[in-house]
């Protein structure tokens, strides 16, 4: 029960990542709010939750605008009287080059994956200043480390995010937030077979060239949230500015 009394807040909690941290959070003892723009999947996310005992709101969330991060914020606090952890896990890829990615879906790309961790960490720092203490936890990416092929817009809006979050690191750690990023590599999420769908590849031949890792495979969608748990609990007390690299060695070899 390592975030016991704690309350937190994931975007892009509906599927993938952040479904499987949502769930071990919950599992851990925190109160949740959810965040996304499916409410189906929101809410069988949600149901899982609470028939297992533990306490969930599901808060409809474009990331991309003000307005509604504000209100997502809002709701936690009205529902929970606090909050403790945000995880900025909302995101979007397109496998394109500069000359293949056109200005919209470049913009959809640093809307949601930069523009939306800025926005929604905006919203939520006030709360966790004036009770002296909170947590944020940015998605980024190995991708967002090193470059990777056929993802251009990806990995920029990934790089913003590690910056991001060195940079709200320092401000913000004399007031008691501690802001790191998690960097996962190829994980078993629905992105990944779209991935391959999009760079037009059979999934066969997509997850052999994972192989070609160090661990010689993905990783889970639960590996990567015990790391978030990490970051979240006091586990990782002395970290802050970090970007922790979960990617089977993908960025080692």
């Amino acid at each position: 029960m390592r975030l016991q009394n704690k309350v937190a807040l994931i975007t892009g909690g509906t599927s993938g990542i952040g479904e499987a941290t949502a769930i071990l959070f919950a599992k851990e003892g925190a109160s949740l709010a959810i965040t996304g723009r499916n409410e189906k999947r929101g809410h069988a996310v949600l149901d899982q939750i609470l028939e297992n005992g533990g306490k969930a709101i599901f808060i409809r969330t474009d990331v991309r605008k003000a307005a509604e991060c504000r209100r997502a914020v809002d709701e936690t606090l009205n529902s929970f009287g606090k909050l403790d952890i945000l995880f900025n896990n909302a995101g979007l890829f397109y496998p394109q080059t500069t000359l293949e990615c056109s200005e919209e879906e470049w913009d959809l790309q640093i809307d949601i994956n930069l523009k939306g961790t800025f926005l929604m960490s905006k919203f939520a720092l006030p709360p966790m200043i004036q009770q002296g203490s909170g947590i944020i936890i940015n998605n980024s990416s190995g991708w967002g480390i090193v470059g990777g092929d056929k993802a251009v817009a990806y990995c920029a809006s990934k790089g913003g995010v590690v910056l991001l979050t060195k940079a709200m690191a320092i401000d913000h750690g004399r007031q008691g937030i501690r802001v790191n990023c998690i960097c996962p590599g190829d994980v078993d999420t629905p992105m990944l077979p779209e991935d391959a769908r999009m760079r037009g590849l059979k999934w066969e031949d997509y997850l052999a060239g994972c192989a070609n890792r160090p661990l010689g495979r993905i990783g889970t969608t639960d590996e990567i949230a015990k790391a978030v748990l990490f970051l979240a609990s006091d586990d990782s007390s002395f970290m802050t500015g970090a970007a922790l690299v979960v990617d089977g060695g993908g960025i080692a070899d």
